[in-house]
């Protein structure tokens, strides 16, 4: 039976996320917006938080709680609703972390978890996304072949986050038309970083086009090693992960658009009071509260070791839809007012209208 109510932990994650969104991030996230980067002591604190370590067991250093999707949606929700690109800055090594923690083999897991444990942020990242419109995360272009005791890997991938400081990247790749994941450290030759991206949302995030030109790599670095791993599974974790800040964008431009509208006077009444306005807002709250629980179900049938493909792809495509209908009718609430920057509603719909791009940018 799927419970509604968080337990005390995830409740007291849930609290201590609100406020550091509101007094840290709601901070910032407008000058992070218009200077295109991420103060690192935001991101430093944010990390004291233990978000990743948390998941890892003691034996590779983490704090030891179980890994689960459903903690995990409720933070990426929290962190979204603060500001999607610092966010994504802060969960990004989860992209690394968390496919090794669930695929990983046991030497890849003793050599690269205790290195999200330590004290400093530890910059990693993975590369997914091609640059061709027919892009499909089961059909890529990128391959990997095996030659003696190497893996060579070749293709385009973009948006890629914090790429040009990542110390450990996860590139997919197609390995005998399997997509399956290669850990690359930091300082491997015929990988070519491109230059930063110029993306019409995110724009706090730096994203980057990567290039791999017989790119080698040993063996062992096939994330599973021989074995290979469930990239499937880790594709629906990512799927959860993106619901849920699509969920907390949406969020944080309904209740703007709330209170603006209860603030707003027009013809002697505030224009909450208008039907249009009100009906327009009902449906924004509902979309968003059913985006919410098809997310938690699925996230709770990954917390249960079901294959949860089938709600992960329903509530990814739905949550895309969402993320842009309700942050596009916050602007529509505040007319004129929502197309400039003094009100942020235009920034949430510009980020919100990337979530049918973002895959596998992030990740629980």
């Amino acid at each position: 039976m799927i419970s509604f109510s968080p337990s005390e932990e995830q409740q007291m994650i849930i609290n201590t996320l609100s406020e550091f969104a509101v007094n840290e991030m709601r901070e910032l996230y407008r000058e992070c917006d218009e200077n295109g980067g991420i103060p690192a002591e935001i991101i430093d604190k944010a990390w004291e938080f233990g978000l990743i370590a948390s998941s890892i067991p003691e034996k590779y250093g983490g704090f030891g709680s179980e890994h689960s999707a459903v903690t995990g949606a409720l933070v990426a929700e929290e962190l979204a609703w603060g500001d999607l690109s610092i966010a994504m800055h802060i969960l990004c090594p989860a992209l690394v972390a968390f496919p090794i923690l669930e695929t990983g083999s046991e030497e890849q897991k003793r050599k690269y978890l205790p290195l999200f444990c330590g004290e400093g942020y530890k910059p990693a990242t993975a590369a997914l996304i091609e640059p061709r419109f027919n892009f499909d995360a089961s059909t890529l272009t990128t391959t990997a072949r095996l030659d003696g005791n190497e893996y060579v890997l070749n293709g385009e991938k973009c948006y890629v986050p914090l790429a040009a400081d990542a110390d450990l990247m996860l590139v997919y790749a197609s390995l005998d038309g399997a997509t399956q994941g290669f850990i690359v450290e930091n300082g491997v030759s015929r990988l070519e970083i491109g230059e930063r991206e110029k993306n019409m949302g995110l724009k706090a995030l730096a994203t980057y086009e990567l290039a791999l030109r017989d790119c080698r790599i040993p063996k062992e670095n096939r994330l599973g090693g021989e074995a290979g791993c469930d990239f499937n599974r880790i594709l629906n974790y990512s799927r959860v992960a993106l619901s849920a800040m699509a969920v907390g964008v949406a969020r944080a431009a309904y209740e703007y658009s709330l209170d603006y509208a209860k603030q707003r006077y027009a013809f002697g009444e505030p224009i909450a009071a208008r039907q249009a306005i009100a009906f327009m807002m009902a449906e924004m709250a509902i979309e968003i509260e059913a985006t919410r629980f098809m997310t938690w179900e699925a996230a709770w049938e990954l917390d249960r070791g079901k294959d949860a493909t089938k709600d992960t792809s329903l509530v990814k495509m739905y949550a895309d839809d969402m993320a842009v209908t309700v942050t596009d009718r916050a602007v529509q609430i505040l007319g004129g007012h929502g197309y400039i920057r003094d009100h942020p509603v235009e920034l949430w719909l510009r980020n919100g209208r990337g979530f049918v791009t973002f895959d596998g940018m992030a990740i629980v």
